[in-house]
Parts: structure tokens; C-alpha cells; sequence
């Protein structure tokens, strides 16, 4: 006969009663013995019966499985129960203890999986890029467990990554381990609350000062080099294929938007409104949506796209994606044309370093890049409306297509300079470079 009420009920446990102790429909249920505090039985829904302790240790109801029903009779189980309260009132956690044996165990992988489920935020290139790491830089130590990765592991797996894979990806790999076993060290804890890392390895790397240096690139295209560079990006469309005028205009794109990469190659019609001549990013790399306003080139550019759309992507790729992820074949055939070495990224460093250039304010270049504004608490108070940002954006695109061009002039030239030049243009129905 199946029964759920029997959570509270106090009974001198024999062999008899445990016997009869009725199955419950769902979860479990408990029956406390009336002669032992703390001894009971516990029977699932499956029909798993159980002796257990319940002892309150270190401020906290702690229950311990003896072991099951039939393994030891009624009278040695409460004997073991017994055994067990004697240790805790000497101070002792056997609980405590047998749950730190068993996190003992968990090995980096285990904790890895618990991070993806704890990170439910990661964004899936970042997502990606660990599981790639964890593969690639700890593979053999997935099935190690975390309490036996020491300092002086990591210390030489750094050095030898830095040896063999670089020192940039040395130090990447260690940052990757580092924040996953910051995770462990609060995720995994035994009965008396104690970490299961009481320190995180990693650290050996700032005791020892053993980081490598990370070079910044700061590689961009000179304004005497646009002109080649720019006859080399066009001459890509003489293949005469719907993918090359793609690539080409999603270079161009990248270099009169500042875009990273992957915002631009993933970039939908549906984000795009050329009527408002903006493009809105809901959910960019810093997570702070971001509206990016149009130059009238940009326009033209895009304009034309949509008449050779193939997908919802505004640069479709022909992989399996959908858009163009990174044009190996096309960038090094732009390269080689216009002895103009370059990157993708580059071409982000070309428009900040142009816009710098023109004296723009520095929360203008920010906002217009969508680099966080959050630790300044002077840009708290700047509005950053799209509006504001479609002069400055203009005058970055003038600058661009009169370097293009071949007006290359070392001058600075202000913003202030340049409304006046724009005004005097427009006066005499000129259209400005």
C-alpha cells in the first residue's frame, strides 16, 4: 500500500518496522527512530530504503546514508549512527569529510561543464573559444582532478605553451584557467563550508611575475597607403563573382564603420534602416546596445547591396554560416596586389587613428567604435544620441575618401575646420570630399 505520510513519524525502528515501511507515490519519505535521535530510514519512490543520520554540524542539518536497507541489520546500523555522534561530538565532521572525498574528485572537465551551466550568458564565440582552449591547452588535465592541478603545473604548462604556442596564447590559455577555477573555488565546498581550492594556482604566475608581456598591435593603414590599398580592394570585383564584390564592400564597410569583425560579417538587413541612415547593434562584444549612424557613402554602399541581396545577411558568405566570416584568399591576394600589409582589425585601428586625427573628442571616438563608457564618470553626463555622432561619423568618411583620393595632408584638421569647409560647400552647392 503506497503512502506519502511519513515524514514524521517516530517509531522504535526494528526489522519489522522497516520492513513494512510503505512505498511513497513521489519523492521520499522519512521515519525517525524514537529510541536514537538522528537514526532513521528513508525510503524513495523507486523502493530505495536507506538507514540514515541527521545531525545538525557547524550551524547546519546534515543527513548521511549508512547504508541501505539489508546490507547491515537494524541494530548495527543504529551502532554505526551511534559510532558517527560519537565522532561529531569530538569535533569531528565525518559528513563533512566523506563530501570533501568526494569533491576530491571532480576533475577540470567536470568543472568546466558546471561553469557553462552556472555562465548562462556567454555568448556563443566566447563559448567556442573555451571549449577550443580546454581541448587544445589542457586536454590531457580534463580528467584530472582540480585538486591536483598544483602551482607548479601550471607554472611550467605555462611555459611550455609560451614555447610552443606562443606567448599570446600562454597567456590567454592561463586567463581561461584562471577564471574557471575562481569558479570552482566558490562553487565547490564541503560541510564545513571550506572551498575545496583554498587558493587558485594561477596566482604562482603574478607571485613569480611569470606573465609574458603582451605586445599590443598597433598596425593601421598609413594615409599614404589607402590609395593602393583601396585600387587593390576594388580590383578584387574583376572576378566578377557575387562573393568578391562582397568581400570588397565588406572591407570598405569595415574601414568607414570602424566595425570589428564579426559585428560587421554578421550584420542583417533587419538591423539596418536606411531611411534613419543607421545601422543598430542590439547586442554587440560589450553588451551595450549601440545605434551607429550612416555616412552618405555608407548609404550608397549599402544601398547597392540590397539590390545583389542573397540571404538576410547584409555580406552572405558562402559557407556554412551564411555571411562572410574571414576572407583568407581575398585580404592576402589585397595585400600582395598593394604591398599594404593589413587585417581585418586593422582596418578599426585605420578609423579610431583617423579620427583621432581630426581632433574629435574622445567619448565621440568612443562612442562611435561602442567602447564602454562605464568607468568615466565625466561620459556619464554626454548625451550620446545617434544624432550627435552623424557629424562626426561624416567628417571620418570625408577624411577617408580624400586619403583614398591621394590628398594626403599631415595637417590636423579639426572639427570646427571642418563644419566650416562643409558650409562653405554647401553655400556654393559644392559637394564636400
Amino acid at each position: 500500500m503506497a503512502s506519502t505520510r511519513t515524514n514524521n513519524q517516530v517509531v522504535k525502528l526494528t526489522k519489522t518496522v522497516v520492513d513494512r515501511i510503505p512505498v511513497p507515490v513521489r519523492g521520499q519519505a522519512f521515519v525517525r527512530d524514537a529510541e536514537l535521535k538522528g537514526f532513521g530510514v528513508r525510503v524513495t519512490a523507486g523502493g530505495v530504503k536507506s538507514y540514515i543520520l541527521e545531525k545538525r554540524v557547524e550551524g547546519k542539518v546534515r543527513r548521511q546514508t549508512i547504508c541501505r536497507v539489508g546490507e547491515l541489520t537494524c541494530e548495527n546500523a543504529r551502532k554505526q549512527a551511534l559510532i558517527l555522534l560519537g565522532q561529531i561530538a569530538k569535533g569531528e565532521n565525518p559528513i563533512a569529510d566523506r563530501e570533501r572525498s568526494r569533491l576530491e574528485l571532480i576533475t577540470l572537465g567536470h568543472a568546466f561543464e558546471d561553469y557553462k551551466r552556472a555562465r548562462k550568458d556567454l555568448k556563443p564565440k566566447t563559448l567556442y573559444e573555451y571549449e577550443l582552449l580546454l581541448k587544445s591547452c589542457f586536454g590531457d588535465w580534463a580528467k584530472r582532478p582540480l585538486v591536483k592541478i598544483t602551482k607548479d603545473k601550471v607554472a611550467r604548462r605555462h611555459r611550455e605553451l609560451g614555447e610552443g604556442r606562443g606567448k599570446a596564447v600562454a597567456n590567454h590559455s592561463m586567463r581561461f584557467l584562471r577564471a574557471l577555477l575562481n569558479f570552482s573555488m566558490y562553487q565547490y565546498e564541503d560541510g564545513f563550508g571550506r572551498s575545496l581550492l583554498l587558493e587558485n594556482p594561477v596566482r604562482r604566475l603574478n607571485q613569480t611575475r611569470a606573465w609574458y608581456r603582451d605586445t599590443k598591435r598597433t598596425r593601421y593603414i598609413k594615409p599614404h597607403e589607402l590609395q593602393a590599398w583601396h585600387k587593390a580592394v576594388e580590383a578584387l570585383r574583376d572576378e566578377e563573382t557575387p562573393l568578391a564584390d562582397t568581400v570588397a564592400d565588406y572591407l570598405l564597410f569595415m574601414l568607414f564603420t570602424g566595425l570589428r569583425r564579426g559585428e560587421a560579417g554578421q550584420l542583417t538587413w533587419e538591423q539596418v534602416d536606411l531611411k534613419d541612415r543607421s545601422v543598430l547593434f542590439p547586442d554587440p562584444k560589450n553588451r551595450e546596445p549601440f545605434v551607429l549612424p550612416l555616412s552618405d557613402y555608407l548609404v550608397e554602399l549599402l544601398e547597392r547591396r540590397q539590390t545583389t541581396t542573397a540571404n538576410a545577411y547584409v555580406f552572405p558568405g558562402t559557407g556554412r554560416r551564411g555571411y562572410v566570416v574571414e576572407p583568407k584568399r581575398q585580404v592576402q591576394k589585397v595585400i600582395k596586389t598593394s604591398k599594404v600589409p593589413f587585417s581585418p582589425h586593422d582596418l578599426r585601428r585605420t578609423f579610431v587613428t583617423t579620427a583621432e586625427s581630426l581632433n574629435l573628442s574622445p567619448y565621440t571616438i568612443k562612442r562611435l567604435v561602442n567602447h564602454k563608457l562605464s568607468n568615466d564618470i565625466t561620459a556619464r553626463y554626454i548625451g550620446s544620441d545617434v544624432d550627435r555622432l552623424r557629424e562626426p561619423m561624416q567628417v571620418v568618411t570625408n577624411r577617408l575618401l580624400d586619403q583614398i583620393a591621394g590628398k594626403v595632408d599631415d595637417k590636423v584638421i579639426s572639427i570646427d575646420k571642418a563644419r566650416t569647409r562643409r558650409r562653405k560647400n554647401s553655400a556654393s552647392n559644392i559637394v564636400a570630399p
